[in-house]
C-alpha cells in the first residue's frame, strides 16, 4: 500500500544551515534504501516534507524523523494513501526556498512529478505544499518550548485542598476535579465526576439497571454531588455536573428536582453548570428544548461536554447555545503534533469566539498539549497535568512555572 505523510517542523537553533546539504544527501540514501521518495522544502526556519512509499517503510522513516534532534515542533499535516507516487525519481530532494522565487519553486516541484497523471494543485498534498511556499499559514504556527522548560509545582498553600469521609451511598460516589486558568493561577470551577464506591468507573454499576432506571439514577445521583459540594464548602466557585440529555426528558420534573436539591444544599442555580454530552441521540426534541429553557430561566448555565466526540456537536451547539464547551480528550491528545487536530481546535475557537462561548480543554495530560492550546487561545484547562480527580475531595493544583 502506497502511503503519504506530510509534516512541517522547525530547525533547531544549534544546527548550522550550511549542514543541510549534507543532511539531504544522507536522507536521500536512507530513503532510497527504504523505497521512500519525496520532496523537502526549507524556508530558512521551517522544513516541509512530502514522503511517499510503502506503508511500513514510511512509518519507520517517519519514526526516525520524529526522534531527530536537528528539528523540533514537528506537526503531521497529512497521512493519506495514493495509487501512484507524485515524486518517484529521487529518495529525497531539497529545495531551499530562499534561493528561488515562489513561482519558480512551484513549477520546479511540478517538474519533478512522476505520476502517470499531470500534477496539478487540485491534489490535496500539493495544496499543502503551495500553502507552505506562499507562507499563507505562518500565523497558525505556534512554536512551543520543550516540556522541560516548565515545572509544575503543587501549591503548598492551596486555595482548595479538602477531603471528607466517604459517602454513605453504597454503590457510587463523586470525585471532584478543578478547571483552572493556569497562567493566572486561578481555579475557575469544579466538576463533580461520578465514580463507583472505590473511585473507579461507574459503568459496571450503571449496566445493572434498565434504561429507564439508568436515566433516573443519572439524575438522582446529583443529589449526592450537591451534598458533597456543600460539605466541601465550594462557595464562590461554579460546580459542573454531567447529565445525559435524555435524563432531562425521561425523568418527570427533572429540572424541578435539580432546583430543589441545589437549594437544599445551600447552593444557588447561578453556581451550577449542567454539562450534556453530544454522544447521545436526543429523540424527543421538543421536550429536551423545553427542559433547556427551564434550566436557563432558572439561572443554570449549560455546557457541551466531550465536544467533537459525537455526531451532533455543531447541531447541538446551534440548538442549545451553551455558555461553555469542553473539547473532547481525543482531540486534545497530542494536539501539538497533529495538523488536523490543530485545524479543528482553531475552527472551534473561532466559532465559539463569534458566539461568546467559553472553551475548556479537558483531559490535558502533557505540557506540550497545554502550551500549544494556550498559544492557540484556550484559557481554561482541566486534566491530570494540573490536578487529578479526587474521590470526595479536591486536589491541590500543580501550577506551571517557567524554569
Amino acid at each position: 500500500m502506497l502511503s503519504t505523510i506530510i509534516y512541517r517542523s522547525h530547525l533547531s537553533d544549534d544546527v548550522a544551515i550550511k549542514s543541510l546539504e549534507a543532511l539531504a544527501v544522507k536522507a536521500n540514501k536512507v530513503n532510497e534504501s527504504f523505497g521512500v521518495t519525496g520532496i523537502l522544502l526549507f524556508n530558512g526556519t521551517h522544513f516541509f516534507q512530502v514522503l511517499e512509499g510503502p506503508d511500513a517503510a514510511i512509518n519507520k522513516i517517519y519514526d526516525r524523523i520524529c526522534e531527530d534532534p536537528r528539528h523540533h515542533n514537528l506537526v503531521e499535516l497529512l497521512r493519506d494513501y495514493a495509487p501512484f507516487r507524485r515524486f518517484g525519481n529521487v529518495g529525497m530532494e531539497l529545495f531551499d526556498l530562499r534561493e528561488h522565487d515562489k513561482a519558480t519553486v512551484l513549477q520546479a516541484v511540478l517538474d519533478k512529478g512522476t505520476s502517470k497523471y499531470q500534477l496539478t494543485y487540485e491534489d490535496r498534498a500539493l495544496q499543502f505544499l503551495r500553502t507552505f511556499v506562499e507562507s499563507r499559514e505562518k500565523e497558525n504556527y505556534f512554536e512551543i518550548p520543550p516540556a522541560s522548560a516548565w515545572e509544575f509545582i503543587v501549591d503548598d498553600q492551596p486555595a482548595i485542598e479538602r477531603e471528607i469521609p466517604l459517602s454513605i451511598a453504597e454503590n457510587y460516589s463523586f470525585a471532584f476535579q478543578p478547571i483552572i486558568d493556569p497562567l493566572s493561577q486561578r481555579i475557575v470551577s469544579l466538576e463533580a465526576l461520578m465514580r463507583n464506591a472505590t473511585g473507579g468507573s461507574p459503568r459496571e454499576f450503571f449496566a445493572q439497571h434498565s434504561q429507564e432506571a439508568f436515566y433516573r439514577l443519572d439524575l438522582e445521583s446529583k443529589k449526592l454531588a450537591f451534598a458533597l459540594a456543600n460539605r466541601l464548602d465550594v462557595q464562590g466557585l461554579t460546580l459542573s455536573i454531567n447529565l445525559l440529555p435524555m435524563s432531562l426528558v425521561m425523568v418527570p420534573n427533572a429540572v424541578d428536582f435539580l432546583l430543589n436539591e441545589i437549594a437544599a444544599n445551600g447552593l444557588v442555580p447561578e453556581q451550577i453548570v449542567v454539562e450534556v454530552t453530544e454522544n447521545e441521540v436526543i429523540s424527543r426534541a421538543e421536550e429536551f428544548d423545553s427542559a433547556i429553557k427551564q434550566l436557563k430561566a432558572a439561572g443554570i448555565s449549560l455546557a457541551i461536554d466531550d465536544f467533537g466526540a459525537g455526531s451532533a456537536g455543531l447541531l447541538l451547539l446551534a440548538r442549545i447555545q451553551p455558555d461553555k464547551i469542553k473539547i473532547d480528550r481525543d482531540i486534545i491528545c497530542d494536539v501539538h503534533k497533529s495538523g488536523p487536530k490543530q485545524a479543528i481546535v482553531q475552527a472551534i475557537l473561532k466559532c465559539c469566539s463569534a458566539l461568546e462561548i467559553s472553551v475548556i480543554a479537558s483531559g490535558v495530560e502533557k505540557p506540550e498539549e497545554w502550551m500549544w492550546l494556550e498559544a492557540a487561545g484556550v484559557c481554561y484547562f482541566q486534566g491530570s497535568l494540573f490536578a487529578p480527580p479526587k474521590l470526595t475531595g479536591i486536589s491541590a493544583v500543580a501550577w506551571p512555572e517557567l524554569k
